[in-house]
């Protein structure tokens, strides 16, 4: 029997725990005994170059790669389950990265932001959310005013980014707030 496997999305904004949920999933899925494999790309060093890291701490073993392609050429055959954090830095191969390796009946979990500081699509994240059979959209809190927040506000010397500013800054708390769609702002000028 042919087994298909499953295609799941956690997304949000920054700081809402993606992370976090990736790794609590992957350790849930090892103490059911299955076998993973934890993927990052490797321009993510924030915290570890070999470890998928939450701001909280949360740490799992990780294999840095430079494209979605790369993920599929080191897949051990015997894996149960794939996982991939900051799914927005890979390219948009990363789409059919996810259905092959569907396809092969293996469970992939992808996290990653749904939208980059401008409020826009993240690379492939738009895509994948069409495509997962799952999807778990996380909110973090706003840094103004508390409520829920679900846009990721870049700061540079403390005031909003510009709409023209690179979309791939790596950072975290130094360059980055949680907001709400009230207090998120795009410097236009």
């Amino acid at each position: 029997m042919n087994k298909i496997g499953k295609i799941e999305i956690i997304t949000g904004c920054m700081f809402s725990g993606k992370s976090e949920e990736l790794i609590r999933r992957l350790k849930r899925a090892r103490i059911a005994k299955l076998t993973i494999q934890v993927f990052k790309p490797t321009i993510d060093e924030r915290y570890s170059n070999v470890e998928v890291v939450s701001h909280t701490g949360e740490r799992i073993e990780a294999i840095a790669v430079d494209s979605s392609e790369d993920i599929l050429r080191r897949i051990d055959p015997q894996v149960n389950v794939v996982a991939i954090d900051e799914g927005q830095f890979f390219d948009m191969d990363l789409v059919e990265v996810c259905r092959e390796i569907s396809r092969r009946g293996i469970r992939a979990i992808v996290a990653g932001l749904d939208m980059d500081f401008r409020g826009e699509p993240f690379g492939p994240m738009g895509d994948l959310l069409c495509i997962g059979d799952e999807i778990l959209k996380l909110h973090a809190i706003c840094t103004i005013c508390g409520e829920d927040a679900t846009m990721t506000q870049r700061l540079i010397n403390g005031k909003p980014a510009r709409y023209n500013d690179p979309v791939i800054m790596i950072g975290a708390s130094e360059k980055y707030e949680a907001r709400c769609k009230l207090h998120h702002y795009v410097n236009r000028e």
